[in-house]
């Protein structure tokens, strides 16, 4: 009788035959030619003998990243940094594919130690802060750069986060730097965010839809749009432009936490929580997503959830009116009168204060184009 062996293991047998070196040699050239399955096919098994090397795991977590099987490159690159510790080139590897699922806290953990390391590694830590909102990071790293070198990302970097920082005057002259190139989706975007900043909602609503017509790619572009179509009233068109931020950018904060607020209002309650979850991985801990998941809890008859959630809340940030609101909601609801009652009086005195407090932040000029 003759056997016939099945093509996956006539395969397996080939590799097993050959030098190790020249399975690496093998790999290497099948991921130059783009033939990332056989790639990973050499380089796994090479690993076999060699598990240590430091090249293959990396070189293995570049082509399963290509694949967009990021979790399996994370677990590669974070053996090759086990075999290398601070291998910088592994270490921003492994940045970018936490970068790619979201995790941004740990991309930019990685990325500190890198951050003049090379102009990639600087952007990417720039764009980490800027989507954590920590506009003021971003500020005090691309700041002294940009006064050397006239780089137009590093100017929209540093634009946004001033502009976002509600540093209207300072983003402006950035704005004017980037109209120096012409129309363009980064300079309408800029505009438009700063009209947002000061409640110019029908002149930011302008800018942003010029700034989708140009790119619709732009990141953000669609997820500001979007809070420019909510200020001005058309709900529908907001949802419409955060999931396009969405397809684009799975993990983009604000709009995975204005979708989820649309559809808590339209009682989609499991697919906001959903969202509200991606988005407290991308920024854990964020009071407006906790309040909102609080919220949702609320609506579902989960009181209990919530007055917890809601406590946490207040006791982080006592100010924070509209928590204190659904609080004594929660209160209430649970027959705690006399807790519920405290929440409100609360919620009084907040909005006297609020009232008394001056607006802070300088005003934004006429932005000539």
């Amino acid at each position: 009788m003759i056997i016939r062996l099945s093509i996956g293991l006539a395969i397996a047998f080939s590799l097993l035959a050959q030098a190790p070196e020249d399975l690496l040699k093998q790999a290497v050239e099948a991921h130059q030619k783009g033939d990332i399955d056989a790639a990973i096919r050499y380089y796994r098994e090479f690993l076999k003998v060699q598990p240590n090397s430091v090249e293959a795991r990396s070189n293995l977590g570049a082509a399963l990243s290509h694949k967009g099987e990021y979790e399996q490159a994370i677990a590669e690159y974070q053996a090759a940094l086990k075999a290398s510790p601070g291998n910088p080139g592994v270490q921003l590897n492994l940045a970018l594919a936490y970068y790619k699922t979201g995790e941004l806290q740990r991309a930019a953990k990685l990325l500190e130690p890198l951050r003049n390391a090379t102009p990639q590694a600087t952007l990417l830590l720039a764009d980490c802060w800027l989507q954590l909102g920590e506009n003021k990071k971003v500020i005090q790293l691309v700041q002294p750069l940009v006064t050397k070198k006239d780089e137009p990302a590093l100017i929209y970097l540093l634009g946004a986060a001033l502009i976002r920082d509600s540093q209207y005057t300072a983003g402006q002259r950035m704005l004017d730097q980037i109209l120096k190139y012409g129309d363009s989706a980064e300079s309408r975007l800029l505009m438009g965010t700063a009209k947002l900043g000061v409640a110019d909602f029908a002149g930011a609503l302008q800018d942003l839809a010029r700034a989708v017509e140009l790119n619709p790619k732009l990141p953000s572009v669609n997820a500001y749009y979007g809070q420019a179509l909510m200020a001005t009233g058309d709900t529908p068109g907001a949802e419409k432009a955060f999931r396009a931020e969405l397809e684009m950018n799975p993990n983009d904060f604000m709009s995975n936490l204005s979708l989820a607020t649309l559809l808590r209002q339209d009682q989609d309650y499991d697919t906001a929580l959903k969202l509200l979850d991606r988005a407290l991985r991308v920024r854990p801990g964020d009071l407006g997503a906790r309040y909102q998941a609080a919220t949702v809890h609320l609506s579902q008859g989960k009181v209990e959830i919530a007055q917890k959630e809601l406590e946490g809340i207040v006791k982080e940030a006592p100010k924070f009116s509209e928590a204190h609101v659904s609080l004594a909601t929660a209160y209430y609801r649970l027959k705690r009168k006399e807790d519920g009652d405290h929440e409100r009086a609360l919620v009084l005195k907040l909005k006297e204060e609020e009232q008394a407090a001056q607006p802070k932040g300088d005003a934004l000029t006429p932005i000539k184009r």
